[in-house]
């Protein structure tokens, strides 16, 4: 004789099926709690624009709000309709907000992020957590130690170096040398530097040398009196070029490393007075350094392609969702050469930057 059953046998059955499929955390990369998968992904994880037939979501991550952004962000959103992608850009206001920013992101379950660390060295664990759930490179400034699988920029030590010799062709004669920069935490920034202050004193090159920016550096013809930080405050970068020219009213060049960095410059000496008789080198292509060297105010600038970082960030994070390494270096290292910009090659090389922004 059968024993009756109390439960029926599909209720049985559609409670099994429930509980096998609580135990996926979902193609949104959340937990059954809803909140974000703390583990590793694996090999047979697939990104979920792949999983779900869309097109690919990736987002690029600036290290702050600047115009040099602008036409970064002007290059992933054209490289985002280029390569059949969906591109967030994300502009942080410091270390903290980029990772908040970050988490965010992976909250939501990007196929892929390239990121510009503002603090390489203790953003490590932040961007190995992110390599472990998506795809992740960095673009701009590098994070050589974590697991980002390449870096998209130039070589900041051989363009420190490059804007050296600009101040050697604006200052032939040697005399003091003021640099100014947002910060020393970004890999780029202290590269960069480096770059200067070897190329001034006549070193051997030396990307992994560094020298304390808080002492005076003297060589043959060029004496560095100072490496003057502001962390991306405008007010202070001006207030600091300022400062600087009242305890050296001799300084022979001001060197400006991040894209407001110059313009603070010469709006210091314009206050002061000084506007044409303190020689000034820049970095990037900010527009009012680019009317400086076309005026004369401005010996030159040592420029980037923030453009295409952000088009070949699209397109290198577009193909690896799709599972295309090929787009990886073996050197994990996509160069996109630097160049110097003087008064007989400025105006075609603005011409260019407003038509990829769209301004003719």
């Amino acid at each position: 004789m059968r024993r009756t059953v109390s439960t029926p046998l599909w209720a049985f059955c559609a409670g099994l099926l429930l509980a096998l499929a609580g135990c996926d955390r979902g193609d949104d990369g959340k937990n059954a709690s809803g909140g974000p998968s703390t583990g590793p992904s694996t090999a047979t994880t697939k990104p979920s624009a792949q999983r779900s037939g869309g097109k690919p979501r990736v987002a690029y991550v600036t290290n702050g709000v600047d115009p040099f952004w602008t036409i970064a962000a002007k290059g992933a959103n054209d490289g985002a309709a280029e390569f059949n992608a969906e591109v967030t850009v994300v502009f942080p206001s410091n270390a903290e907000d980029q990772q908040r920013k970050i988490q965010d992101l992976l909250i939501g379950g990007i196929d892929g992020i390239a990121i510009s660390p503002i603090d390489a060295k203790n953003q490590t664990p932040l961007i190995n957590d992110a390599a472990a759930k998506t795809i992740v490179i960095t673009h701009d400034s590098d994070a050589p130690e974590s697991n980002r699988l390449m870096y998209i920029g130039m070589d900041n030590y051989d363009a420190g170096r490059m804007v050296g010799q600009l101040v050697k062709e604006a200052v032939p004669n040697g005399g003091k040398v003021g640099i100014f920069v947002g910060r020393l935490e970004q890999d780029n920034a202290r590269k960069r530097r480096q770059g200067v202050i070897d190329e001034l004193l006549d070193r051997p090159k030396d990307s992994s040398r560094y020298d304390n920016p808080g002492q005076e550096l003297k060589g043959g013809k060029y004496t560095i009196v100072g490496t003057y930080t502001d962390q991306f405050d405008r007010a202070r970068a001006k207030g600091n070029a300022e400062d600087v020219m009242s305890v050296h009213p001799d300084l022979a060049c001001m060197v400006g490393l991040f894209a407001y960095n110059p313009p603070a410059c010469l709006e210091a000496l314009r206050t002061l007075g000084k506007l044409g008789q303190v020689n000034v080198v820049a970095f990037d292509e900010a527009p009012g350094t680019l009317q400086a060297i076309k005026d004369g105010q401005c010996h030159g600038t040592v420029v980037q392609n923030p453009y295409e970082y952000g088009r070949q960030s699209v397109r290198v994070l577009t193909a690896l969702v799709k599972g295309d390494k090929s787009v990886i270096p073996a050197n994990k290292f996509m160069d996109t050469p630097a160049r110097q910009i003087r008064k007989d090659n400025v105006d075609a090389f603005w011409a260019d930057l407003k038509k990829k922004l769209g301004q003719q």
